[in-house]
C-alpha cells in the first residue's frame, strides 16, 4: 500500500499491484505513438497547408488580393497539392478567387473528375494578384448561392426513388490578413448563414516570418497575433476549424492542439503512475530494528513511536467488580469475611429488584456504567490489505428534507414510441419538476397552535418570516429563494422547448396524417370508398412519404390493403422494405380508385390474418355501412391472443360519432387513435412565432392519442411556470418591496 495524493486534494492510500501497472504503461506507449503517428501525417504533404478536407463538397476561397503579392506562386502550389492529394476522393468540388472583385470558377459545384480537375488546375495557372482584401462578397457567394450543386439529387425527390440524405459542406477560407469589413460584421453574418445548415468554414491563415523592428503592411494596421485572433474567432462562428501556417511551417492547429493536449494527458497519467511505483519500492527498502544487518551498517535512526512490537500480546479487557465477584465464585474462592464480593454475586430475584452498590475494585479505575446505546449509523469503510485493519472515508449526513430543484436530461434525438411511453421518461413529474411538490414539504407547512389564555389558534411565530401561499386547499410557506426559482423557470423553460420539438415532430412528415409507426411489422388499410374521391390525390402522397420516410427509413416490415365495398391487398406477405418493393408499392397505391361503400370488418377480418405481433393501422373517413356494435365485438375476438394491435387514423372526417367509434376500436386492442389536423402549418407557425416572441400561444384542441397528451403536458407546465413566477414576485416583494416595485416599472 502506498499513499497517493488524489485529484481532489485528499490523500489515500492505494495498493499498488505492478504487474498492472507495467501493462498500463505499455498502454500509454502504444497511445502515445499513435498520437504522434497522427501528428506526422497531420504535417505533411497538403494537409500541412490546408489541415484535413473532411466534407464531401468543398468550396475553395483564396484571397489574390494585392497584399499577398509575394505569394502567388506559394498559393498556386498550395492549389495544386491540394487537388491531387485530397479533392481527387470528394463529391465535388468549386474554387473561388477575389480581391476587390470575386471570380468563380464554376457558377455551381462540379464533380470531381480527372477533366475537371485538370481544368480548375488550368484556371488556378491564370489567377493574378488585384485588389483590396474584399472577404465578405467572397463569402457571400457561396454562402447565399445554391448549396446543391451540380449532381446532386434535387430538392424534391420523386416519390418511387427514396430521399438522400443531404452532404455537407465545407467552405475552405485561404487568406493572409482581416478581411477589408468589420471582423464582427463578417462574424455575425458567418453565424446566422451557418446554424441550422450541413455547412463548415475552415480558415487557412498564411502569414510570412515577422523579423525585430517590422511590422505587417496589413489592413487597420494588425498584427500577426491579432490578425490570428480574428480569424479564429470567423472559424469558431462558422462551426470550423482554425489553421495558421508560415514560411517554415505550422504555427498553430485545432488538429493538432487537441492531440497534443491528449497527448499531456498521456504524460500525466504516466508521471503519476510512476511516482506510485517509486512509492512502492522505496517502502520496501525499509527495515525493522529488529532484523539483522549487515557488518558494518547502522541500523537508521527511528522515533521511539515509529516501531511497536506488534507481536506483543494485547492486555485483557478490564473486567468490572460484578465479574470478578462471580469468577472467584465458580473457582471455589470465595471469602466469608468479603460481605462485598457476596453482594457483587448477588442476583435480583426479579427485574424490579435493585442492585446493591458495588464496591470499586483496589488498584482498578473506577468502572463506567453501561449506558442506553443509540443504534448506530452506518459508516462507509474501505477494507485495505493493512495489518492495522480498516480506514473510514466517510461518515453519514443527515438527510434534509428541503427540496432542491433538479437538473434536466433529456435526449436530443427524437426516439420512435409512443408519447404515453415517452412521457413515462421525460414528464413532468418524473423530471421532478411539479412547484406544488417543491413547496409542499414538511418544512412549509403553516401551524396554528391553541393558545389557552385566548382560547384561540394562533399562527406559528415563524410564520411572519415567510410569505403564504395557497396550494391544494392548504396554507403553505414559500421557503424558496429567488435564486431557486429562478433555476426552475430555466430548467423548465428547457423542458418546454424541448416538449415543442416533440411536438413539431409528431406534426412533421408522413407523421402528421399516419402517426407514428411503432411496430416491426405492419399492415396499412387505407380507406377507398366514394367519400374519399375528394382527398384519394393528398392520401397517395402522404401514403408515398409513409413508405420512404417511415417504413423503408425504419426497416419495417410491410403490406397495403385497400377497402370498400371489397378487399384489395398488394402482397399476401409482410414484405422486407427494399427499395424495389417500396417502389412497387407506391406505384400500386397510384392506382387505386375510390369506388362502393365502407366494409371495414372484412378489412380487419383480412388485416388479422397476416399472423401475429403485427401493428393494424387503419385509415378512414367515418363509420362502417355495418353495425358498429358487431364490428367492435369481432374485432375484439379476432386479437384476443393474437397480440394484433389496431391504431386508428381518422382522416378529413368531422362527424364526432365516427371518430368516437374510431377512437374505442383503437382503445379496445392497445392500439392508439390519431386525428389528421388541417391546420398543422398554422400550428407549427404558432409555437415558432411565440418561441420566438417569448409568448407562451395557447395551442389548439388535438384530438389524436400522442398529440393530445404531449399538449396536456405542455399547458400543465405552462401552468407551473406561471406560478413560478408569482411565487417568485411574492418572494422580492417580502423582501424589498421598493426593488420589486423598480423593477416591475422598467419592464
Amino acid at each position: 500500500m502506498v499513499q497517493f495524493a488524489w485529484h481532489d486534494g485528499t490523500v489515500k492510500n492505494v495498493h499498488v499491484d505492478l504487474p498492472l501497472i507495467y501493462h498500463y504503461q505499455k498502454q500509454l506507449m502504444s497511445a502515445v505513438a499513435v498520437l504522434e503517428r497522427r501528428v506526422r501525417w497531420l504535417s505533411s504533404g497538403s494537409r500541412q497547408i490546408w489541415g484535413t478536407v473532411c466534407e464531401q463538397r468543398v468550396v475553395i476561397v483564396v484571397d489574390m488580393s494585392m497584399m499577398i503579392p509575394g505569394f502567388s506562386l506559394h498559393i498556386q502550389h498550395s492549389l495544386r497539392v491540394l487537388l491531387e492529394e485530397q479533392l481527387a476522393n470528394k463529391h465535388s468540388f468549386n474554387i473561388i478567387a477575389f480581391g476587390s472583385a470575386v471570380r468563380a470558377w464554376r457558377e455551381r459545384l462540379a464533380l470531381t473528375s480527372p477533366e475537371n480537375l485538370q481544368e480548375a488546375w488550368q484556371w488556378v495557372q491564370g489567377l493574378q494578384c488585384s485588389g483590396s482584401r474584399n472577404t465578405l462578397a467572397a463569402l457571400r457567394l457561396p454562402l447565399e448561392g445554391d448549396l446543391h450543386g451540380g449532381g446532386t439529387p434535387p430538392l424534391s425527390p420523386s416519390p418511387l426513388l427514396p430521399p438522400s440524405p443531404p452532404l455537407t459542406q465545407g467552405l475552405y477560407l485561404f487568406t493572409s490578413g482581416v478581411p477589408d469589413q468589420e471582423i464582427a460584421t463578417v462574424s455575425s453574418y458567418v453565424s446566422e448563414c451557418c446554424s441550422g445548415r450541413p455547412l463548415r468554414l475552415h480558415i487557412c491563415l498564411l502569414t510570412g516570418e515577422e523579423t525585430e523592428g517590422q511590422t505587417e503592411a496589413q489592413t487597420h494596421h494588425a498584427t500577426r497575433e491579432e490578425t490570428a485572433g480574428a480569424l479564429r474567432e470567423l472559424a469558431q462562428a462558422g462551426n470550423g476549424r482554425f489553421h495558421w501556417i508560415s514560411e517554415t511551417g505550422i504555427l498553430e492547429s485545432d488538429d493538432i492542439t487537441a492531440l497534443i493536449g491528449e497527448m499531456e494527458r498521456v504524460a500525466n497519467y504516466w508521471q503519476k503512475s510512476a511516482m506510485m511505483v517509486n512509492s512502492l519500492t522505496q517502502k520496501s527498502d525499509y527495515r525493522c530494528p529488529g532484523e539483522d544487518l549487515s557488518p558494518g551498517h547502522k541500523a537508521p535512526a527511528k522515533s521511539p513511536l515509529a516501531w511497536r512490537c506488534r507481536d506483543r500480546p494485547q492486555p485483557p479487557p478490564r473486567p468490572t467488580a460484578l465479574t470478578l465477584a462471580r469468577l472467584q465464585m465458580k473457582e471455589g474462592r470465595t471469602n466469608e469475611h468479603s460481605s462485598s464480593q457476596k453482594a457483587h454475586a448477588w442476583r435480583p430475584s426479579s427485574a424490579t429488584s435493585a442492585i446493591p452498590p458495588v464496591q470499586p475494585m483496589t488498584g482498578w479505575g473506577p468502572v463506567e456504567t453501561k449506558a442506553k446505546q443509540r443504534k448506530p449509523s452506518q459508516v462507509s469503510r474501505s477494507v485495505f490489505y493493512l495489518e492495522d485493519g480498516v480506514v473510514f472515508k466517510s461518515y453519514p449526513k443527515p438527510k434534509s428534507v428541503r427540496k432542491s430543484i433538479p437538473l434536466v436530461t433529456l435526449p436530443k434525438q427524437e426516439e420512435i414510441c409512443s408519447t404515453k411511453r415517452w412521457l413515462k421518461r421525460f414528464s413532468i413529474k418524473r423530471q421532478k419538476l411539479d412547484i406544488y411538490k417543491l413547496v409542499s414539504g414538511p418544512d412549509c407547512t403553516h401551524h396554528k397552535k391553541l393558545v389557552p389564555s385566548v382560547l384561540k389558534r394562533e399562527s406559528a411565530k415563524y410564520c411572519s418570516i415567510f410569505p403564504s401561499v395557497h396550494i391544494n386547499g392548504m396554507v403553505k410557506h414559500l421557503q424558496l429563494t429567488p435564486g431557486e426559482l429562478k433555476q426552475y423557470l430555466s430548467q423548465t423553460e428547457t423542458l418546454l422547448l424541448r416538449y415543442i420539438q416533440r411536438l413539431q415532430w409528431l406534426l412533421s412528415g408522413s407523421r402528421r396524417v399516419f402517426g407514428a409507426v411503432l411496430e416491426r411489422e405492419v399492415c396499412v388499410l387505407l380507406d377507398v370508398s366514394g367519400s374519399m374521391a375528394p382527398c384519394l390525390g393528398e392520401l397517395k402522397t402522404k401514403l408515398a412519404s409513409l413508405i420512404w420516410e417511415q417504413l423503408h427509413h425504419n426497416t419495417v416490415r410491410f403490406s397495403l390493403l385497400a377497402f370498400s365495398a371489397g378487399v384489395k391487398v398488394w402482397r399476401l406477405a409482410r414484405q422486407e422494405p427494399t427499395e424495389e418493393a417500396c417502389r412497387d408499392a407506391v406505384q400500386w397505391a397510384y392506382q387505386l380508385n375510390t369506388h362502393g361503400g365502407t366494409n371495414t370488418l372484412e378489412a380487419l377480418q383480412t388485416g388479422c390474418g397476416f399472423g401475429d405481433s403485427v401493428g393494424l393501422y387503419l385509415l378512414s373517413d367515418g363509420k362502417p355501412y355495418s353495425s358498429c356494435s358487431l364490428l367492435l365485438k369481432e374485432t375484439e375476438r379476432l386479437a384476443t391472443g393474437n397480440h394484433i394491435t389496431i391504431h386508428t387514423v381518422s382522416f378529413n372526417c368531422t362527424d364526432s360519432t365516427a371518430n368516437d367509434f374510431l377512437k374505442k376500436l383503437a382503445h379496445q386492442t392497445g392500439g392508439r387513435y390519431h386525428c389528421c389536423h388541417d391546420n398543422v402549418d398554422a400550428l407549427s407557425g404558432l409555437l415558432e412565432s411565440g418561441h420566438r416572441d417569448g409568448d407562451e400561444p395557447t395551442l389548439p384542441a388535438l384530438e389524436g392519442d400522442d398529440l393530445r397528451r404531449l399538449a396536456q403536458e405542455i399547458d400543465k407546465l405552462r401552468h407551473f411556470r406561471k406560478k413560478a413566477q408569482v411565487f417568485r414576485e411574492i418572494i422580492l416583494e417580502k423582501k424589498n418591496p421598493e426593488e420589486t416595485t423598480r423593477i416591475n416599472q422598467t419592464n
